[in-house]
């Protein structure tokens, strides 16, 4: 994509469309208004009224994501004007132009655009120019996305290639520094979409070990890739368990970033659950139930995309990425309901149900992040179906050991529009998981689900600052958007990153 900084004056500036912004206001005696931003009315004075017009008869309200579209007729060089709601104007964040942006970009890109100027500025004491001007990058980049890599048609003929933000000249540095941040956010969140998009014939755990060194080798960050004698060597019984029934061998993935050198904080792990395919082994899934299986390394894409961000973002921190990746399949050769694994700490896990394999191979990861001394340690994983019960497609469910490490995990992810609601780890529902056989019992039946499943990785993380990160409802979308692509969502990549940002020193 080629993204350009311009500071011409509104009357000047070329390309397919514009877009600007427009406010819902509600005035004396309950009267609905609409408020348009400077560019909006800059460019409505050069139009004779033209918007205020179109919102007067009642075409254009201001609603969060509403478009409006002008023809200019030549009377501007710019070849249409699309005005996007940004909803209230008291309700103005970061968020809202992100979203508005991307539906836009979006609506513009179906409708054969190849240049697009952004104009999104708004005048308010609540508007921060660095956090507007990155949104308004951030949401087009996001909403422009697509995975057309296995249709053969001329789709491409469609997108946009040039995305040019309009600014004024005296904030041009930063403007650059604030388009930069944007830049990396989104790339590092596509690069994670099409690792998710990816058929699982072609995703597989070692085709995601070849993606995440060459994405290291660009960035500049350590590499290093566990095979299975390694992992027997280490004693990591849950992923060598779980890959058992696959002929396709696993990996151990480590990515590691040095921000930090001089410190002797080893620092932030990131650990992701990389089940390339899950078919739910013996305890086999339903067709319907499997269908989406391909996803189930979405916590391992997540942190290997923001990875990528970190590496470009170069924050003053060291980082580590720890990502198990394998496959979940039946097999004369796989692990049983009954089966008693031992974990790479030496903790014993006693087998009920092969389906619930994430919380075995992210046993050995958080293990092998307490051996190496990280802390704190972050976890993402699509763990469960019960946290989607609870919390829907709206919030991810957030599981922690530490106070101010939650708020930390709340405050990034409200930063870049990603949403987490905290959950119990209360001592009672480690009843559920107490083994006749072993230490610890694989699951403790449906109630509380996705909280038994955080108390079984807790017995993993030693006296570490530790946050699980439950994002099964959150990682896939089965429908398009108008803000949106149907399929992956990137979901966790802005949150790890941002919170990589505030962690540092």
């Amino acid at each position: 994509m080629d993204i350009r900084i311009t500071s011409q004056a509104i009357q000047e500036v070329q390309g397919d469309a514009l877009i600007v912004g427009a406010t819902r206001t509600t005035g004396a005696q309950g009267k609905k208004s609409v408020l348009l931003s400077p560019s909006a009315a800059a460019v409505d004075k050069l139009l004779e009224g033209l918007i205020e017009e179109r919102c007067a008869d009642g075409e254009f309200r201001g609603n969060l994501g509403e478009i409006l579209t002008i023809h200019p007729m030549g009377r501007l060089p710019i070849k249409r004007i699309v005005v996007v709601g940004l909803g209230t104007q008291e309700s103005i964040t970061p968020q809202s132009i992100q979203r508005a942006s991307a539906i836009a970009a979006r609506h513009l890109q179906s409708t054969g655009a190849h240049s697009i100027v952004l104009a999104l500025q708004w005048n308010s004491s609540n508007y921060d120019e660095d956090l507007g001007t990155q949104a308004q990058l951030e949401g087009a980049l996001l909403g422009l996305y697509t995975f057309r890599h296995y249709q053969h048609s001329d789709n491409d003929r469609k997108g946009v290639a040039q995305l040019t933000l309009r600014t004024d000249a005296e904030h041009t540095a930063d403007v650059e520094r604030a388009v930069q941040k944007a830049r990396i956010m989104a790339e590092a969140t596509n690069f994670a979409r099409d690792l998710v998009n990816e058929p699982p014939s072609v995703l597989t755990p070692t085709e995601m070990a070849n993606r995440a060194r060459a994405m290291a080798e660009r960035y500049h960050l350590e590499c290093e890739v566990f095979d299975k004698a390694k992992m027997e060597e280490l004693g990591m019984g849950g992923l060598l368990a779980v890959t058992r029934g696959s002929e396709e061998p696993p990996h151990f993935i480590i990515l590691r970033y040095r921000g930090a050198p001089e410190s002797s904080d080893k620092g932030l792990a990131l650990v992701g659950k990389g089940i390339t395919f899950d078919s739910g082994g013996l305890s086999l899934k339903t067709a319907e139930g499997m269908e989406r299986m391909k996803g189930d390394m979405a916590g391992a894409a997540a942190v290997i995309g923001a990875m990528q961000a970190i590496g470009a973002l170069q924050p003053h921190i060291n980082v580590t990425g720890l990502v198990p990746t394998c496959e979940n399949m039946p097999s004369g050769t796989a692990f049983h309901p009954g089966d008693v694994l031992r974990i790479m700490n030496g903790k014993t896990i006693e087998i009920l149900n092969t389906d619930a394999e994430g919380r075995l191979i992210l046993a050995d990861a958080l293990s092998y992040a307490v051996k190496e001394g990280l802390s704190p340690i972050i976890d993402l994983a699509t763990l469960t179906g019960s946290i989607v019960v609870s919390l829907g497609q709206v919030m991810a469910g957030l599981f922690c050991n530490d106070e101010m490490l939650t708020d930390e995990i709340i405050a990034s992810g409200r930063a870049t529009g990603e949403k987490y609601w905290p959950m119990p780890l209360d001592e009672e529902y480690g009843d559920l998981i107490k083994s006749e056989i072993a230490d610890v019992r694989q699951t403790g039946g449906r109630a509380g689900g996705s909280i038994v499943a955080a108390k079984i990785l807790e017995h993993f993380v030693g006296e570490a600052r530790w946050a699980h990160l439950d994002i099964a409802g959150m990682t896939y979308r089965e429908s398009k958007k108008p803000h949106q692509e149907m399929g992956a969502t990137g979901f966790g990549v802005r949150t790890l990153a941002e919170l990589a940002l505030r962690l540092a020193h």
